[in-house]
């Protein structure tokens, strides 16, 4: 499954080394803005020490993990909606994404430009909140145009849905309103799906701060942002993203080491990577074998057939039951023989609900 996740910011709070700590790339990271003037994309391999256990087990030829993207997205400016800082242009690779990193400066450092003149965690978060609700309004606002008077005149379910729907949008929008905090239905946001609409997208805030503040956890930046957050349900990340980025260059052992030595316990990136792949509702099941061990995204909720098509088309065109063994099974007993004459493999048919941590094996006949 290809699944996405934007991070965003106003220029100068650390987007651009976020994502040089993530991919271990290293695109210009400069004190001006719009250093980033194209959208950069890097693939990003999720962490998952169960793969580790996989390996040592089936010493297959080929270990692969699972994975998604993060997009790095120019620094947005107040009125980027209107075009301000060529913002139309960036505003629409967020609309490409299915979850948003907002990086917000906790921090003081005279040497670094702040684009607004001082330092303000919820100011920054309010303008970007502002330009991704005006862009989403002019979607709509430009789809009520296209109605005209077909607006006033619907008649048919679907009409009189689209009607309402975009009325109400409206008003919210208007409002001030992100629309993921606010109570749409299930037909509303149907509907809306093929709008993209930036504002429905989950959030997570990476509070950015300085090694001092990373080592003790929080300071008096973070605090407001996470009191921020909590009034609208998305999660807060605090980290030092210059710490995360020097960190990218060493290796396992050193990075353990090094974390060790300044007093943090985990790794904010490692944090972020799992807090984005649990926030857009994503599990990881796995196909073990001595050729492969391959780790594979789903989203929460899917049946088994659809994860066979995750692995192939033919898969789930032709599916005719899964043998599925849960992980921790697997190492409760030490191999698939001791799962199997413990009576824990089991055969699942088409409405199955997958799990995370599933082996599977799927037999389809096409």
């Amino acid at each position: 499954m290809s699944l996405k996740a934007g991070i965003v910011g106003l220029p100068n709070v650390g987007k651009s080394t976020l994502f040089n700590a993530i991919t271990k790339k290293h695109i210009l990271a400069a004190n001006y803005p719009f250093a980033t003037i194209e959208p950069n994309v890097g693939v990003v391999v999720v962490p998952d020490e169960r793969l580790d256990y996989l390996n040592d087990l089936y010493k297959p030829k080929s270990l692969v993990p699972t994975s998604f993207e993060f997009t790095d997205i120019a620094g947005l400016v107040k009125g980027a909606s209107h075009g301000e800082g060529l913002g139309n242009k960036f505003l629409s690779h967020i609309r490409d994404v299915d979850a948003i990193v907002n990086v917000i400066r906790c921090f003081d450092d005279s040497e670094i430009t702040h684009v607004e003149g001082a330092v303000d965690p919820i100011r920054d978060i309010e303008i970007i909140n502002t330009e991704l609700i005006l862009s989403d309004l002019e979607t709509i606002n430009n789809r009520i145009l296209k109605l005209g008077k077909k607006m006033d005149m619907a008649r048919d379910k679907q009409e009189v849905l689209e009607a309402n729907t975009l009325r109400k949008v409206k008003e919210l929008l208007e409002n001030g309103y992100s629309l993921r905090n606010t109570s749409l239905t299930d037909d509303e946001l149907d509907f809306l799906k093929s709008f993209n609409l930036i504002t429905l997208k989950p959030v997570i805030y990476v509070a950015n701060v300085d090694l001092d503040s990373a080592v003790i956890g929080d300071n008096e930046y973070t605090k407001k942002v996470k009191e921020y957050a909590g009034n609208e349900g998305s999660g807060v990340i605090v980290m030092s993203c210059q710490v995360e980025s020097e960190l990218s260059e060493l290796s396992d052992d050193d990075k353990k080491k090094f974390l060790q030595e300044i007093g943090i316990s985990n790794s904010g990136l490692d944090k972020l990577i799992y807090q984005t792949y649990s926030l857009l509702g994503l599990r990881t099941f796995f196909t073990s074998g001595t050729d492969e061990v391959r780790a594979w995204t789903f989203k929460q909720g899917m049946k088994a057939p659809k994860c066979a098509g995750i692995i192939h088309t033919d898969f789930e065109r032709g599916f005719i039951r899964a043998e599925v063994m849960s992980y921790n099974d697997l190492v409760k007993y030490g191999s698939e023989l001791k799962v199997k004459e413990n009576g824990k493999m089991r055969l699942e048919g088409k409405d199955y609900e997958m799990q995370d941590g599933d082996i599977c094996y799927f037999r389809f006949n096409v």
